[in-house]
């Protein structure tokens, strides 16, 4: 019979460059959901024809089909100390750059006008602020990413830091 090796006791703390520094859910607004409520109501006028209560379930199901795929399409943004992660992306910070916010008619023009079509985006209609953080990776072709956030301080803060 083979000698057991002694076990390793396991690290309960989490190394300093996987600590979380920021980390936000990109979270749709109020009038988001409300606008998900009244479409599902749209099923109530397109089944009522038919009975009352196949017009209710109607926009009950539709309801939670939006609920779905709002929360299932809602982006996060999470910086630790080795890496930047937004929405699906993610990259080493040593290749992170400088990071800008912007608000207002800025914003509009980052997004817009400004924007690099090679940029990478990360954008929520309902957020206006984004902050562009420069992408330093020399063969990486992205120059940019631009993402919308509702603390841009906060985030840029993390970034510096």
């Amino acid at each position: 019979m083979p000698e057991s090796s002694a076990a390793v006791p396991a690290h309960n703390s989490t190394p300093s460059d996987a600590t979380v520094k920021y980390s936000e859910k990109l979270w749709p607004n109020f009038w988001i959901w409300l606008m998900a409520a009244g479409l599902s109501g749209a099923g109530i006028l397109v089944f009522a024809p038919i009975s009352m209560t196949t017009g209710l379930t109607a926009a009950i199901v539709l309801f939670v089909i939006l609920t779905v795929l709002l929360v299932l399409s809602t982006p996060a943004i999470t910086v630790t100390g080795s890496t930047l992660r937004v929405g699906r992306a993610t990259i080493e910070r040593r290749f992170v750059g400088a990071a800008s916010a912007f608000r207002g008619p800025e914003a509009t023009a980052e997004r817009g006008t400004r924007l690099n079509g090679l940029a990478f985006l990360c954008i929520r209609g309902w957020i206006d602020p984004v902050v562009r953080i420069e992408i330093t990776d020399p063969s990486d072709r992205t120059p940019y990413w631009l993402t919308s956030t509702r603390h841009p301080d906060k985030l840029i803060a993390a970034l510096n830091s």
